[in-house]
């Protein structure tokens, strides 16, 4: 029974995502440029470094590499931190932490219709797109399910980390500077923006330890998997690393929200 609620909070939300198409369209003009920029300046450091390799990725990889981590960016991204934002500025929270459900899940599963929008308009093209152009660069077999677990998991360690930022406008009333800074963050040491291969040994050491490379590096590097190029061991440790932090931020997030509703104002009440 409590299944049937979440799902038809995601119903409503994919109806919702539908209703604003022209969005969509306007998110996949804005990528296109984007891309076009990452293809050219990636070009340019390949071409000033003199070499096909540059720590261990080629330009066909790096540039396949950084495509899909920008459609994966467009796939998980709830905009958590604005919605908490919005509504406690406007007071709207107050409604929510009524509701029968708590406002965590509510919250999360409200925008788990747009998960389904964008996997089905952006991602899944560019998946296509790229495995069909690069005749190999996607390897379509046993890393495919290790792919989707780790997406699962990089969903909800994302959603954690949002959930816990944007609780800090319990205090500060107001989130843009902090979610800015959230999500250059989040999009630098998860590799997303560049890949953590080609961070100092020393830098990369520490940052792969940290619960950002667990959104966007772990899932593209079983995306990219061609089933050799891990010890048998390496993807399932990958997978309890992703489970340790999922847990952990889940576990902070929580706390943390119960310890700041003490702090809630609205209105002056």
């Amino acid at each position: 029974m409590k299944l049937k609620k979440y799902l038809t909070l995601t119903r409503a939300g994919i109806i919702e995502a539908l209703q604003f198409r022209l969005a969509t369209v306007v998110m996949v003009i804005g990528n296109l440029l984007y891309l076009i920029v990452v293809y050219f300046l990636w070009k340019a450091i390949y071409a000033s470094a003199g070499t096909d390799v540059v720590n261990g990725m080629t330009f066909s990889d790096t540039l396949v590499y950084l495509v899909l981590a920008t459609a994966l960016f467009n796939f998980m991204e709830m905009y958590t931190v604005w919605e908490i934002g919005r509504s406690i500025q406007s007071g709207k929270i107050i409604l929510d932490l009524i509701k029968p459900i708590e406002y965590r899940k509510y919250l999360f599963w409200s925008y788990s219709g747009t998960f389904v929008t964008q996997f089905l308009f952006t991602f899944l093209p560019t998946f296509i797109v790229v495995a069909a152009v690069t005749h190999g660069a996607i390897h379509l077999g046993v890393n495919l399910l290790f792919f989707a677990a780790a997406v699962v998991m990089a969903v909800s360690i994302n959603y954690s980390i949002d959930f816990l930022v944007g609780t800090v406008c319990l205090f500060t009333e107001s989130i843009w500077g902090i979610n800015i800074m959230k999500q250059v963050i989040v999009l630098l040491l998860s590799g997303a923006t560049i890949p953590l291969a080609f961070f100092p040994e020393k830098l990369r050491s520490v940052v792969e330890l940290l619960p950002f490379a667990a959104i966007y590096d772990v899932p593209l590097r079983f995306l990219l998997w061609d089933g050799i190029s891990m010890e048998p061991q390496e993807p399932w440790c990958m997978l309890l690393f992703q489970l340790f932090w999922c847990l952990v931020m889940m576990i902070l997030s929580k706390l943390f929200w119960k310890a700041s509703l003490r702090q809630i104002t609205v209105n002056g009440g």
